[in-house]
């Protein structure tokens, strides 16, 4: 039950740092992606079903405040918590590597996305452009924090895998 908790205070959390601090710090107008990093940090540790979840409610957030289509960032989150979920079998809590490589092939892909059907679709081509100013630099920047965040919440989830444990 802590875990699903914990799990929602993330996705909270993220969601008001990712809104309101990472803004302020903007590098270039762009700030790194903390829901992504949730998402894909949950599906991976924690497996397909609650990666799943957390970027379904990850993702729900981000449409009600920011999304001009309801559902679509969801929709996007949920994949992206299911298919980091698929290589829950490859974790290993000493391993960062490949988290972190899940982590910018889930933001890479996200923004790919973004592009693909809220500005291909609505007739903005420059894809250059969007590339290397938005999609790039989102990508190094949501790369540099999580190596924090993810470690963090590794840590706690670890803690809180002890503590359930130990109840039983």
């Amino acid at each position: 039950m802590r875990r699903y908790v914990m799990a929602g205070a993330w996705v909270i959390i993220g969601f008001l740092l990712q809104s309101t601090i990472m803004q302020t710090i903007s590098f270039a107008n762009v700030s790194p992606n903390l829901l992504i990093i949730i998402t894909a940090s949950y599906g991976f540790m924690m497996g397909k079903k609650e990666g799943l979840i957390v970027g379904f409610f990850c993702g729900l957030i981000v449409d009600i405040f920011f999304g001009s289509v309801l559902g679509f960032y969801a929709l996007l989150y949920m994949l992206i918590g299911y298919c980091n979920g698929l290589l829950h079998m490859l974790f290993y809590p000493d391993e960062i590597k490949l988290p972190m490589i899940l982590i910018t092939i889930s933001d890479f892909v996200s923004g790919l996305t973004v592009y693909f059907f809220l500005f291909l679709f609505r007739g903005r081509f420059d894809f250059g452009y969007y590339f290397f100013n938005i999609i790039m630099p989102e990508v190094i920047y949501t790369i540099l924090i999580s190596i924090f965040l993810y470690l963090i919440i590794l840590k706690i989830n670890q803690k809180l895998e002890t503590l359930d444990n130990k109840e039983r």
